[in-house]
């Protein structure tokens, strides 16, 4: 009996895949398909994104973004679409936003969870953020309406509705209480 091992894709091959109507991500060169996520998942990111684009555009401070791959590792490939991310002007590549996959982590990536994803899936994807150097990572769980902030080195840090988003070193002056994605 033989035993075949799974043929690891390249982050490369994974972008030619782009037509594929399901979402996926490449994790250690596997594709992981998951569901779509639901009306209030999608709103919450919009209510964030617009807030964190508001700041980042008012002073040029970088990019905000929707679902667009990171390439996190190599060998075998690593490619995670956070629900937001913003990448500061400074660590922007010279030739501007990426057609195809970012080749660097996000200065923050935010996840937001949704019914069908577990607790070890989740951690998953903010240990790969973290470790290719995201310096900051925000979980949102609309069900219990808080918010886990991760800094690589820190204690993880739990914020509930009447506490503040917020991170002078990533993210200078911007500021929303974590009611605020859920209005």
């Amino acid at each position: 009996m033989s035993i075949t091992t799974p043929q690891l894709m390249t982050a490369e091959e994974f972008w030619l895949l782009s037509g594929s109507e399901q979402k996926s991500e490449l994790v250690r060169g596997e594709v992981i398909e998951t569901m779509l996520p639901g009306g209030l998942h999608g709103a919450i990111a919009l209510q964030l994104g617009a807030l964190l684009r508001l700041w980042a555009k008012a002073e040029a401070r970088g990019v905000v973004g929707v679902e667009s791959g990171f390439v996190l590792g190599r060998d075998p490939n690593t490619v995670r679409g956070p629900d937001l991310f913003f990448v500061a002007k400074e660590r922007m590549p010279p030739e501007g936003i990426p057609e195809a996959f970012w080749q660097q982590a996000p200065d923050l990536a935010v996840e937001i969870v949704s019914p069908s994803e577990s607790a070890e899936d989740v951690r998953a994807k903010v240990r790969d953020f973290l470790a290719a150097g995201t310096a900051l990572v925000w979980v949102v769980y609309p069900r219990s309406r808080e918010v886990l902030v991760h800094r690589p080195g820190c204690a993880i840090e739990v914020l509930a509705e009447a506490d503040t988003l917020e991170d002078a070193a990533v993210l200078p002056g911007f500021a929303c209480r974590v009611d605020e994605l859920f209005a």
